[in-house]
């Protein structure tokens, strides 16, 4: 830790002194002061940045936000403890921002300076790794060709995110998601390909090779006399597209398979510029019989409205709320929220992205009970369901 270099932003002098005086307490060499954001700015300037900023965020000329701002701009800065005595509602906001910005966040500090929280915050700085984080590594795939081949080849599969009912453990569903075994890199993720297969012009036959795949394992456990509702994400350029409920119909009936087992998940940045014919399919599937679920709900601006409009028999409650929910007091309200709209207009609510007991056992608090994320199972291949459904 002795060699991070440190710069304490602090309007008030001996604040700023009784900072700077802590820090070499816990053995910091590098450290230097400055009381508003122009000084700091042309001092880091000047010296070629620092690995951290304390900072304050209330002070004459330019403040903290406005000096984090052009920081990160000039690649001054790489990581931010905040220490300022500002509402929460404030702090959580900056706390974004500062994410926003690419810089890392450690802590938040509060004032007066704690300098035991301090020593914890700046341990869990490592000055090695480079900021801001690097992207996980994405393979290429580099042409048409390789996809059509993979389409050819059948290696494009249906995956399973499971579903919970959180206070029974039962098993609820399963939504269906893509994944590539690709011969070279292993199982691919969307984020390798779904891009390319849209451009492509290539997301119809993506997705009923996945609903095939879906409607296999429905009949398969049909046999032994078992039961699942499937999830399948419908893309915008779907939405319009008249043969696509015609279809799915006409497999229902020739699988023997009823339409309360299908349920389909459309955003709702998808449902924005969807024209009549789109809304129509979806009216279309519901009279099927089949669910129709609003997923990714709270990330947009007009949730409500498509809600009241639309036949939705689902809400997806976007996982955003959920990593927020212990350090964005409002979070927790919009949750609660949620749980009262979906249960007034007798419709289900699914939390998704839960990773930990803690969310799990603060959503259990709000109401919430139906929910899939890491904590409950991880996406699966349909084998692994099949063993899955058979322990429980």
């Amino acid at each position: 830790m002795k060699n991070i270099s440190i710069l304490v932003l602090e309007d008030e002098p001996f604040q700023r002194l009784l900072a700077m005086a802590a820090l070499k307490k816990l053995g910091l060499k590098d450290i230097c002061g400055a009381g508003d954001g122009t000084e700091a700015l042309a001092m880091l300037q000047e010296r070629g940045g620092v690995d951290i900023v304390l900072c304050d965020l209330r002070m004459a000329g330019m403040d903290g936000l406005a000096f984090l701002r052009h920081a990160s701009q000039r690649g001054l800065a790489r990581a931010v403890v905040l220490s300022s005595a500002v509402e929460p509602v404030l702090r959580q906001a900056t706390i974004s921002m500062i994410r926003c910005l690419g810089l890392e966040f450690l802590g938040d500090l509060g004032k007066p300076f704690d300098i035991g929280r301090a020593n914890q915050l700046l341990r869990a700085f490592d000055p090695a790794v480079e900021l801001p984080p690097g992207k996980p590594e994405v393979v290429e795939i580099p042409s048409l060709s390789d996809l059509l081949d993979g389409f050819e080849r059948g290696e494009f599969e249906a995956w399973f995110q499971p579903k919970f009912d959180m206070r029974s453990g039962a098993l609820q569903g399963a939504e269906l998601l893509a994944r590539w075994r690709h011969p070279q890199y292993g199982v691919l993720s969307p984020a390798h390909f779904l891009a390319q297969v849209e451009s492509n012009g290539l997301i119809d036959r993506l997705f009923w090779q996945l609903f095939e795949q879906g409607l296999t394992l429905q009949r398969d456990l049909a046999i032994v006399g078992q039961r699942i509702e499937l999830a399948f994400n419908i893309q915008p350029s779907q939405l319009s597209d008249q043969k696509m409920v015609e279809r799915i119909a006409r497999r229902l009936q020739e699988s023997g398979l009823p339409a309360d087992g299908l349920n389909f998940e459309v955003t709702e940045t998808g449902l924005l510029r969807a024209p009549a014919a789109s809304l129509e399919n979806l009216v279309r599937l519901r009279l099927m019989g089949c669910g129709l679920a609003m997923d990714d709900f709270g990330a947009g601006y007009s949730s409500l409205d498509r809600l009241c409009e639309l036949p939705f028999s689902q809400i997806k409650l976007d996982s955003s709320f959920v990593r927020k929910l212990q350090s964005h007091p409002r979070c927790a309200a919009v949750v609660r929220s949620a749980v009262a709209l979906a249960s007034t207009m007798d419709i289900s609510l699914v939390v998704e992205g839960v990773e930990s007991k803690e969310q799990k056992t603060r959503l259990l608090e709000l109401g919430c009970s139906l929910a899939q994320g890491f904590l409950f199972a991880r996406p699966m291949d349909g084998a692994a369901l099949k063993r899955h459904i058979a322990q429980r």
